[in-house]
């Protein structure tokens, strides 16, 4: 069996196992907070790994709390460091999106801004029990991260509502969303790793099959973000916030 890990420094950590391929991010004191560092080296072994005709399947774990804001703060007086990173984390946002081969995303733990658009985009999510998502940025008037880009295409003004307000989705509220495909106990989540890599192959087929052994049917709680919100469309309340929202939004843009 080929296996290939790099230095336990790097700040991502990427694996070859036969044909399958597994990305884990490396930063766990910072909350594996994305920098440019993390961003360029997502980007190598994607690119790498994509052109490998041995490379069928790949996996990440050990999701993100977002955007490495001493970085962005580090690099105010910089011509284009900001800039450049913003652009190449949109710029991987799509290009996991448009991924040429099965991608699954492991998500345990903080899953928010920038980590969210690693999660949202993939073919496959599997969540937890202790998985929280959302978009942080949006309660202090910034504009969401590429990720939420998608979110929009949620019905009902959901989409909005989550990239406007900042709210935190847990993993049942995820899949109830359609956010994420699964809901996984963490108890297995190691068990269906093991088993996504037993495969030995990236059939979508296979790997829908392999995570619905570990996956379990979850509702969400009746005190959750989720169910309050689709409580007050039943109400017929939607457009009320949507718009209280929406002018919370241009004031912060407009400086007001």
């Amino acid at each position: 069996m080929a296996q290939e890990v790099v230095n336990s420094d790097e700040v991502v950590l990427g694996e070859e196992i036969d044909h399958v391929r597994l990305i884990t991010l490396n930063r766990p004191r910072h909350l594996n907070v994305i920098s440019s560092k993390v961003v360029s080296s997502l980007a190598e072994y994607l690119e790498k790994w994509e052109k490998d005709d041995k490379a069928e399947l790949g996996s990440g774990r050990a999701f993100s709390a977002g955007g490495d804001l001493k970085m962005f703060y580090d690099g105010r007086n910089s011509k284009d460091s900001c800039l450049e990173v913003a652009y190449r984390m949109y710029w991987l946002g799509y290009y996991i999106h448009t991924y040429k081969k099965t991608q699954v995303a492991l998500v345990h733990g903080i899953s928010m801004g920038g980590g969210a658009s690693l999660m949202v985009p993939m073919k496959f999510s599997a969540v937890t029990e202790k998985t929280v998502f959302a978009s942080p940025e949006a309660s202090i008037g910034f504009h969401t991260d590429c990720g939420f880009s998608y979110v929009s295409h949620l019905p009902r003004h959901l989409g909005e509502f989550f990239a406007l307000t900042g709210a935190r989705l847990n993993g049942k509220e995820l899949v109830a969303a359609g956010l994420a495909n699964h809901f996984v106990p963490l108890e297995k989540l190691s068990d269906l790793e093991k088993r996504l890599i037993s495969l030995n192959c990236g059939d979508e087929n296979a790997v829908k099959d392999a995570i619905e052994e570990f996956a379990v049917e979850v509702q969400p709680d009746e005190e959750s973000v989720f169910n309050k919100y689709i409580t007050r469309i039943r109400k017929g309340l939607d457009t009320s916030w949507l718009c209280h929202c929406r002018g919370i939004s241009w004031r912060v843009a407009k400086g007001k």
